[in-house]
């Protein structure tokens, strides 16, 4: 905070004391002596001795000194008072620096932070130019860096806000290694070449049918997606699987687009393993669903709002009990295992989705996709 000048206020010199100091300036006042004795003449000099009173005049002349040292008293007294002044005016001046609390932007997400959310997210938002820094440690000093279309700013944002919490509560709220994975996101887009796999085409028809967008949730979460089935010549959406994770993330990334970061910040994904063998699953299937559940666990954290497994075989049921009990509870709780059937599916959906936005395959009432 800047200070303005302020012109430097004369200071009296201070009152000297009585002992040494010359006699005030006040009006002369005549001598009170008896009527038997002269009119009294001009005071001697201070340092001129002076002649030992009459008889009776003593107290007169006692009474007159204190007189007059009273009332110099009480015109050096304002003379102190004007000399401490400048001092204070001075000091006032210049107040001390205090730090102003910043107030941080609000949307409707931001608002349903914890105290303990807040105080990661001001944290990790501090670091950034050190998380910025080490990801592209060969760009210029000052690079502004956009994430899923959020400027990442150590300005208080309320969108930037919900971004930074995304990577603290994938972490615990562990501020340091939200900072890591916040790091390797950035890196590991850059070396993916994001931009460019968003400018590429794929075949409508081999990946086209495998992932769709409709309709919205209850809580206004878009609605993914994946239909595994879909696509009867699985080899040929397999067998290359690099060019199938572009695929994977370029959908992934289309779809976050649906997102606004300030009502909604996450999706519901729903699979449909109808018509899919889990016994016929070659090794470029599982090479693929490896790296897929690698990058969305460590480069897209916490845009899950729920996730439901459909026409799931009974193998895959089986596997997905078996593995419960690895699961975090917080994960575990978004997702769920729904059997076949469109009533059975539809009973499941429709307490998230309503109905009206459901497919009638999936027991809605929505002519669906």
């Amino acid at each position: 905070m800047s200070t303005e000048n302020t012109e430097p206020v004369p200071v009296p010199p201070p009152a000297a004391d009585a002992a040494t100091a010359p006699a005030p300036q006040v009006e002369a006042q005549p001598a009170i002596k008896p009527t038997t004795e002269p009119a009294a003449t001009e005071s001697p000099p201070v340092a001129a001795p002076e002649p030992a009173p009459a008889a009776g005049t003593g107290e007169a002349k006692e009474d007159q000194t204190a007189a007059l040292k009273e009332e110099a008293d009480e015109e050096a007294k304002p003379a102190a008072e004007v000399a401490a002044a400048p001092a204070a005016e001075a000091s006032a001046a210049v107040p001390e620096k205090t730090a102003e609390p910043v107030e941080e932007p609000q949307n409707p997400l931001t608002r349903k932070f914890t105290e303990a959310e807040w105080k990661a997210v001001k944290e990790l938002r501090s670091k950034l130019p050190e998380i910025i820094n080490k990801a592209y440690p060969n760009a210029s000093s000052g690079l502004t860096v956009t994430l899923w279309g959020v400027s990442l700013t150590t300005e208080p944002n309320a969108k930037t806000s919900v971004v930074l919490a995304k990577f603290a509560r994938a972490r615990n709220l562990d501020v340091a290694q939200a900072a890591e994975m916040l790091v390797s996101t950035l890196k590991w887009r850059e070396e993916f070449k994001i931009d460019d796999v968003m400018h590429e085409e794929f075949d409508e028809e081999t990946f086209g049918r495998l992932g769709k967008v409709y309709g919205k949730d209850k809580d206004g979460h878009p609605v993914i997606w994946n239909l595994y089935g879909a696509v009867k010549d699985m080899k040929a959406v397999f067998e290359d699987v690099p060019k199938f994770i572009r695929w994977r993330v370029q959908f992934m990334e289309e779809s976050i687009k649906l997102l606004d970061f300030e009502t909604v910040d996450q999706m519901v994904q729903i699979h449909d393993y109808e018509g899919v063998s889990m016994t016929q699953r070659d090794a470029n299937q599982k090479a693929a669903a490896k790296q897929a559940t690698t990058i969305f666990q460590e480069r897209y954290p916490e845009f899950l709002s729920r996730k439901f497994f459909i026409n799931v075989p009974t193998l895959l049921t089986w596997i997905f009990w078996l593995f419960k009990p690895l699961i975090s509870a917080n994960t575990l709780a978004k997702m769920s295992v729904v059997g076949s059937g469109a009533k059975t599916i539809g009973a499941e959906l429709s307490q998230v989705i309503d109905p009206k936005e459901l497919p009638k395959r999936y027991g809605g009432e929505a002519e669906g996709f």
